[in-house]
């Protein structure tokens, strides 16, 4: 598969619906939504689905345009982003398996190459860097609006440039979108800096939560469904309680559990050596080296005892 079979297949679409994952985060999003923005510019009859958007990115274009589900049966393609694993992936009518054609671009070492066509690039730092050399390989002009959601998802996923995964091309890609006049300072501050005070609050129970374990280099942390009803949260609302942990020093893996109606999520982040993808594997889940998940369908007693389990073995 090359990106000129991409190109070709979504030249010959009409209809295309577009997916990412459940409890998307700034990348999901920025990358669905650019790619949306693309397709109606090529004159595409577009959907982009996704059932639950967060209150963090209403600051993006078109964000109004979401659909909670599609309104076909069946498209001519389907295109998922950013998801490593098709039960993640948030469709729910099964669209994606029903249409014509399916495309998977994405990022994560543990994707399962779900799709027709498979893009999947483990280097790239976030789906957004990938779509953004596809576009530049097919010879698509990037927008401002466009532009916007791209960075977006690339400043999101590295943490505003701060994680490992960061290359020269990322910057490169950044100084080439300030040209274009993408406001990055406000994009950041919007997405990274611009905390509710629900969000707040959460972040200060799981603070507040936080047990050290193993000489300090397990930070552990949770939060229940009925704490996310008290502080009037959502899943998206919890993004960035993990990466709390890991700036600790001396931690080496940071766990944070939340409910979910599956059981307990799991997101791990690692700081030197542990590859937390390993870990969430064993529970059939993954992600990347230093940032990944799984689900653990027990309670949070059990979720804790087996996922710390797991941890500690890791550890030097």
């Amino acid at each position: 598969m090359t990106l000129d079979d991409i190109k070709e297949v979504i030249e010959n679409s009409n209809n295309i619906v577009i997916f990412t994952h459940e409890n998307p985060d700034g990348d999901a999003i920025g990358s669905t939504i650019a790619t949306y923005l693309v397709l109606k510019g090529m004159g595409k009859n577009v959907e982009m689905i996704i059932p639950t958007f967060p209150k963090s990115y209403k600051f993006l274009p078109c964000c109004g345009d979401a659909l909670k589900e599609p309104s076909m049966e069946k498209y001519d393609l389907a295109i998922a982003l950013d998801c490593a694993d098709i039960k993640r992936l948030d469709d729910p009518t099964e669209a994606f398996l029903k249409s014509e054609t399916r495309i998977n671009i994405d990022h994560h070492t543990s994707n399962g190459m779900f799709g027709d066509l498979n893009y999947v690039d483990p280097v790239a730092p976030a789906c957004s860097q990938i779509l953004t050399t596809i576009l530049a390989y097919i010879k698509i002009p990037i927008t401002t609006d466009i532009a916007t959601c791209l960075i977006t998802g690339i400043i999101t996923d590295t943490g505003g440039f701060r994680y490992e995964g960061v290359t020269s091309e990322t910057f490169q890609i950044a100084s080439d979108f300030l040209e274009k006049g993408v406001k990055i300072s406000k994009i950041y501050k919007e997405s990274l800096n611009n905390i509710p005070k629900e969000k707040f609050e959460a972040r200060k129970l799981a603070m507040d939560r936080t047990e050290f374990l193993e000489d300090g280099k397990i930070a552990y942390t949770y939060m229940t469904k009925a704490d996310m009803e008290k502080l009037n949260v959502i899943q998206s609302d919890l993004d960035g309680i993990v990466e709390i942990g890991r700036d600790v020093e001396g931690v080496e893996v940071s766990v944070f559990l939340y409910e979910t109606d599956k059981g307990f999520k799991g997101s791990l982040r690692s700081n030197d050596y542990v590859n937390v993808s390993d870990i969430c594997l064993l529970f059939n889940g993954g992600g990347h080296i230093k940032a990944a998940g799984c689900t653990l369908p027990y309670t949070l007693e059990e979720s804790k005892e087996r996922i710390l389990t797991q941890t500690k073995r890791f550890l030097k």
